[in-house]
């Protein structure tokens, strides 16, 4: 089981909090609903959770929306800390 943890800066903020509060209810839902995946799952599959390559061991939250794409990055402190410090929205290209 893992632990999942919002960084706090210096000064207090917490920048995947202001995120998750910048979302809809629903959107806020699924995404909680994607963190208690990775905290409870041994194994997690790779289109919700994995490291992103080229990276020294940064680790990406991927939760797909309809027309957009949540993403929360982190890094691991020990073997099961999970520290989440940038979230961003990445709009989906529809094929025309």
């Amino acid at each position: 089981m893992r632990e999942i943890l919002f960084y706090r800066n210096e000064t207090g903020k917490c920048y995947v909090k202001d995120f998750l509060d910048s979302l809809s209810s629903k959107e806020a839902q699924k995404v909680v609903w994607h963190l208690k995946l990775i905290e409870e799952l041994v194994t997690i599959p790779g289109r919700y959770f994995k490291k992103l390559s080229g990276t020294d061991d940064i680790w990406e939250v991927r939760v797909a929306g309809r027309d957009k794409t949540y993403r929360i990055l982190g890094f691991f402190d020990g073997y099961i800390i999970v520290v989440l410090n940038h979230a961003f929205i990445k709009k989906t290209q529809k094929n025309t």
